[in-house]
């Protein structure tokens, strides 16, 4: 038995910049990350465009310049392949979709026609030739034959072979997509996301996503690269990279959430380490702008109506404040040095301070300053001040002596000064205090899993490590859920 075998040749193309997505149902072929399948758009020819909608089961269906059917649908007979990796993919003239999940990816052979299945005699023969047996009857028709067995060979053979293509297709997606270190990768695991970017689940990354992705068109793309003549010029705008968006808000997440070095993310994308540097300048920036402008700062009434039961004895409690400290690459300048060198940590440190409402929202966030400075300047120069009014109060640790500095009300742990001890009232304040004031530390600490924030951070890192510490401290809002799990409602 012989069978004709089909050759299948795959070509690699490179990643699309767009976002199609395949109508089929059960289909969920994408083009945005998607480097094998190509998406067509349906015929103009309404009787083949009509072919197309009855092939693919859609009923009362549309069609738009906008819908696609991808490549996976039709037999590799009707694609014509592109030269170069950069060209496009087309269908042959007439080509119909016919490989869908509910036929297995597979087009049942046709069955042979009653000429093709029937076995005749050999008609080149005479009744004049000595070997031909005329005794013999030749039925006109035989209905009870059967079709050959080759024939029959054939045909399975031909579905076999398709399936399996089928089969092949798909392993190569899978083996492309567990090479590529990208968002989609670790989409069905929420536990890997958690590790990556630090958002609770995918789904929560993607809710943040779609509220910055508008903004995506209009990104500015800055390059570190300097003329030698002029070094006061402006960097100039770069180009886009071959990383779609999501996967470059992807890299800056791994960046600022596990510390990797640039040269560690250019092997894990494929890309070229200075990319990696302007990627990460660009979306520090990008963010910095987009999240900068969303107003935090809660006004009373809004703070009041989402307080905690466990904030009862400070119901008037607007903010509570606390600073924090990023150790950072110790400088050669004896003068610098001392300007950043923090007496609370024996090392160079640049101090922010950060204010969260009583349900745990971060409600403010000052710029970073050199590590010698005071909680108390730290206070004055944040800008926090003009926003307290009298009616308000501020809770803080017993550090900051700021009761002169702010015009409302200030709620601190008691000191000891010259007592031998403390009274029991005063015991009791400075306790319920210091219960309710370690949830900032404890938002802090969310901010620090950020593991760039907990490794010293070296200085060529010093431009844009203000705008990386705001970006983070404001995720903490998107990525995490209440910081106490009894303010579910609260939050």
């Amino acid at each position: 038995m012989t069978c004709k075998r089909l050759r299948v040749s795959f070509q690699r193309r490179q990643d699309s910049t767009s976002s199609y997505h395949c109508c089929v149902p059960q289909c969920t072929a994408s083009a945005k990350f998607n480097s094998y399948l190509s998406f067509h758009t349906f015929p103009k020819d309404t009787d083949l465009q009509e072919r197309w909608v009855v092939n693919i089961r859609r009923d009362n269906f549309t069609v738009t310049q906008k819908t696609r059917v991808c490549s996976r649908h039709f037999e590799s007979s009707d694609l014509i392949e592109p030269r170069a990796p950069t060209g496009r993919r087309h269908l042959k003239k007439g080509a119909v979709p016919v490989l869908f999940q509910w036929n297995n990816f597979a087009v049942s052979a046709a069955r042979p026609g009653v000429w093709e299945r029937i076995k005749r005699p050999n008609t080149d023969l005479t009744l004049d030739d000595p070997s031909v047996d005329v005794s013999v009857n030749y039925s006109d028709h035989d209905y009870v034959s059967t079709a050959e067995s080759d024939a029959l060979d054939l045909s399975l053979d031909h579905t076999d072979l398709r399936v399996e293509i089928a089969n092949l297709r798909k392993q190569i997606e899978e083996i492309s997509l567990s090479n590529k270190f990208c968002l989609e990768r670790f989409a069905a695991s929420d536990d890997d996301i958690r590790f990556y970017t630090r958002f609770a689940s995918h789904g929560h990354l993607m809710a943040f996503w779609r509220q910055i992705e508008p903004a995506t068109g209009k990104i500015v793309r800055v390059s570190r690269t300097q003329t030698a003549a002029n070094p006061d010029e402006v960097p100039h705008t770069a180009r886009a990279t071959s990383l779609p968006p999501i996967d470059e808000f992807f890299l800056f997440m791994t960046y600022l959430s596990l510390g990797l070095m640039q040269k560690d993310l250019a092997h894990r994308f494929r890309i070229h380490q200075s990319t990696v540097s302007r990627i990460i300048n660009t979306w520090a920036n990008f963010l910095y702008t987009v999240l900068g402008p969303v107003g935090i700062w809660l006004d009373e009434e809004m703070v009041k109506a989402h307080m905690p039961d466990v904030f009862q004895q400070y119901s008037d409690t607007q903010v509570i404040l606390d600073c924090t400290e990023l150790r950072c690459q110790t400088q050669s300048s004896l003068l610098l040095k001392s300007e950043v060198f923090s007496s609370y940590k024996p090392h160079c440190t640049f101090k922010g301070l950060v204010g969260i409402a009583p349900h745990g929202a971060v409600t403010f966030i000052s710029s970073l300053y050199e590590g010698a400075i005071s909680d108390r300047e730290i206070l004055k120069q944040s800008g926090i001040v003009s926003l307290l009014k009298p009616t308000m109060a501020i809770m803080v640790d017993k550090g900051f002596l700021v009761e002169d500095c702010v015009p409302c009300k200030v709620h601190i742990a008691t000191f000891l000064s010259k007592k031998a001890q403390l009274s029991g009232p005063e015991v009791r304040k400075t306790q319920s205090i210091a219960r309710l004031r370690v949830h900032v530390e404890r938002l802090i600490r969310r901010v620090k899993e950020h593991k760039i924030f907990s490794t010293v951070i070296p200085l060529s890192l010093t431009g844009s490590i203000n705008q990386m510490y705001t970006v983070a401290c404001l995720l903490v809002n998107y990525q995490n859920g209440p910081l106490v799990k009894a303010w579910h409602g609260n939050y």
